[in-house]
């Protein structure tokens, strides 16, 4: 049977929307001995990840940690802290992730009203006015990087719009973190999520939040109990921010080992010098594509460096390339989502995964199947 097997996967090429590749060091510490999720030396592990994190959010924010869970659960560690039964949020939605916070933040009984832009292009800032019209939100929320169209949704503006009206501003950093610009502090953001699979180049299952001091008082000022006992906060921080660590939960030691080194690789090539590694290599991969006819889905200037939405060349079949990319070259990339799911490809250029030899690989497979 399969499973009697030793385990032996094919050496991928990851060009999707995630996991990217990883860098040997990183897979090596996630190979070191085990210890425990308490022992002193773990302790010193997380303070170190800690100060990483507020490093590459560049913020200062006391409560910032790492959740035990993707980002996904990120996503859920910030709805659901924030909001309580008949909160009103205000949920920007330009792809799948925005609806999936607006569905999470019904979940916790708030009053949901949705500004929606059509899929490929980004929220006007005009659209947030006229909902804030009409309602009181604790919360405003939005996706920095859409990782379903590819669109990169500028953040400074809204944020003002969010605080003038007396709102928290909650961003969605799944994709971004790590790859483009990200000013937690300077740019006014109250509660931020992300993961570790993408630009960070970590295994993916661990997820980065941070939160403002205004998030950590309305989360103080809470009437009624997280509906979450795991993603709690009130008892989470004990944990990562308490004097004395207070038992929570095992933390996923070799996933925090590997992140740690992932974090390291990261403040060794600096954050603008790696914000520029990826535009370039994504204006490599735009001339590449072009010339093959391929068409990108988003507007200039709104298009996300790593995760790269383009309209597939006539007669081009979705499936069968994608396979044949596969099978055949060891690449992966990604398929489109929801309403464009065979009309576009999510090509990542994320992380590792980030270079020109994966630019130059990939067209050289597309121009063999062509």
């Amino acid at each position: 049977m399969a499973y009697q097997s030793e385990l032996n996967t094919s050496q991928r090429i990851l060009m999707g929307p995630g996991p990217s590749d990883v860098h040997p060091r990183v897979l090596k510490a996630m190979a070191t001995p085990l210890i425990g999720h308490l022992d002193p030396e773990f302790v010193e592990i997380m303070d170190d990840i800690k100060a990483m994190a507020q490093l590459t959010f560049q913020t200062k924010n006391h409560l910032t940690f790492v959740v035990s869970a993707p980002g996904s659960a990120g996503m859920e560690t910030c709805l659901v802290n924030l909001l309580e039964p008949g909160d009103e949020a205000l949920i920007c939605i330009h792809g799948v992730f925005g609806g999936r916070m607006a569905d999470i933040a019904e979940r916790c009984g708030a009053k949901v009203t949705r500004v929606e832009a059509p899929w490929g292009e980004p929220i006007d800032p005009k659209q947030i006015k006229a909902a804030l019209e009409q309602c009181q939100p604790k919360v405003l929320a939005i996706v920095h990087a859409e990782t379903s169209t590819g669109v990169l949704q500028p953040l400074e503006e809204i944020s003002r719009i969010a605080h003038d009206a007396g709102a928290l501003f909650l961003v969605d950093a799944v994709t971004s973190y790590c790859g483009t610009e990200l000013k937690v502090d300077e740019w006014g953001i109250d509660a931020i999520y992300s993961g570790t699979q993408k630009c960070l180049s970590a295994p993916p299952g661990l997820s980065p939040v941070s939160f403002s001091e205004r998030a950590v008082e309305a989360l103080e000022k809470r009437k009624t109990k997280v509906q979450s006992w795991f993603l709690d906060l009130s008892l989470v921080r004990s944990y990562w921010a308490g004097a004395k660590r207070a038992y929570h939960h095992t933390a996923p030691v070799s996933a925090m080992f590997a992140l740690r080194e992932a974090y390291r690789l990261v403040l060794e090539e600096g954050l603008e010098k790696r914000f520029a590694r990826h535009r370039r290599n994504h204006e490599l991969l735009k001339r590449e594509l072009e010339a093959l006819g391929f068409e990108f889905l988003v507007q200039a200037g709104y298009r996300l460096p790593m995760l790269n939405a383009v309209k597939l060349p006539e007669g081009v079949d979705d499936a069968i390339v994608r396979r044949r990319l596969l099978d055949e070259y060891n690449i992966e990339v990604g398929s489109g989502l929801g309403q464009f799911a065979g009309k576009i490809w999510r090509i990542g250029l994320m992380g590792e995964s980030s270079t020109q030899n994966h630019v130059h690989v990939l067209v050289s497979a597309l121009k063999d199947i062509f």
